[in-house]
């Protein structure tokens, strides 16, 4: 007989990011951590910064043991609702100013004989103006 689990979407979960409760969602399934942030051996900091949000990422890259794996059941409240959409990811968008300066290189390697006919007539000015003296 299959177990019914209690399904949260992820909004539900991004909701439940304080350190009074606090909700992190590994492998599409939802933990309440709250009562072992004083515990974690790694330091509260760390479940803090991922918590209401898909943390899977971060708990894989940390390599945790087996008995840490064992141990998030004892947390285990449910599962994300495949269901349900999740929280959009923000675009990053480049800042255009950014680019000017490597705009204005191309420019100038394009068109090399605009600055090298200025510093001439400056120089051939320069010269006339100083003999005239």
């Amino acid at each position: 007989m299959p177990t019914l689990t209690k399904l949260f979407t992820m909004e539900e979960a991004a909701q439940h990011n304080t350190k009074d409760d606090c909700w992190v969602v590994i492998d599409g399934k939802v933990y309440d951590v709250s009562s072992y942030l004083d515990e974690h051996p790694g330091g509260d900091d760390v479940v803090l910064a991922v918590t209401g949000q898909d943390a899977t990422d971060e708990f894989e890259d940390a390599g945790h043991s087996k008995s840490a794996r064992e141990l998030m059941e004892k947390f285990f409240i449910g599962e994300l609702d495949p269901t349900s959409t999740s929280i959009p990811e923000l675009e990053i968008v480049k800042k255009v100013g950014k680019n000017i300066p490597k705009k204005v290189m191309a420019i100038t390697k394009q068109y090399w004989f605009v600055p090298v006919a200025v510093v001439g007539i400056s120089v051939v000015v320069g010269f006339l103006y100083t003999r005239k003296k």
